[in-house]
């Protein structure tokens, strides 16, 4: 399949006027970016945690350029992916939520205690957009505030699985005609944040 693919391709290029040589490097170097480019994480139901973990896990998915599709619930220090991950490589389902509030540590007999200046970093990461959307809703609290539906629609590109889905149902018929070993296709299948 790949194969036939970086054939249509330096056809392409060729067509172009290109040399051989240079339309096979064109060709392939557009695959293997096109290989590339379906490294996938998908949130589904992510309740947050330690701020510094999240920083950690996102700093890890943006240095491999992988993009993120949110579908479902993703709160507390998750919704610190907004403000690591590149704009262009996040996307929303409809049955995507943010939730946001102030960050808290343990205190004693372990009670939550506010932390601003934790809250202050905190928010200094989200971009512009999600920043004013706090601030007109009273800004990060101990109270949980939801960004979800046509407000976050608003804000970040929406995701397309249908027709993600069938691609890759495509790819998956086509790789298995080829006998390949992979069960999940070129794509490497979606993963998951918990």
């Amino acid at each position: 399949m790949r194969f036939l693919i970086t054939v249509c391709w330096m056809r392409a290029f060729l067509g172009r006027g290109m040399n051989r040589p240079t339309a096979m490097l064109a060709a392939t170097l557009l695959l293997a970016d096109a290989g590339a480019s379906h490294a996938v994480v998908r949130i589904t139901n992510d309740r947050g945690g330690q701020i510094g973990r999240y920083v950690d896990r996102y700093e890890k998915l943006r240095a491999a350029g992988q993009a993120i599709i949110i579908d479902g619930l993703c709160a507390s220090a998750c919704t610190i992916v907004l403000g690591t991950i590149p704009y262009n490589k996040i996307c929303v389902t409809p049955k995507a939520e943010l939730a946001f509030h102030g960050a808290w540590d343990f205190g004693s007999r372990g009670r939550a205690i506010p932390n601003p200046e934790a809250t202050k970093d905190l928010f200094s990461m989200y971009p512009s957009q999600v920043r004013r959307w706090i601030v007109s809703r009273g800004g990060l609290s101990p109270r949980t505030i939801f960004l979800r539906g046509r407000q976050l629609a608003t804000m970040y590109r929406p995701c397309y699985l249908e027709a993600q889905a069938a691609v890759t149902r495509k790819r998956l018929r086509g790789e298995a005609n080829e006998g390949s070993t992979n069960p999940r296709g070129a794509a490497g299948g979606l993963g998951h944040l918990r």
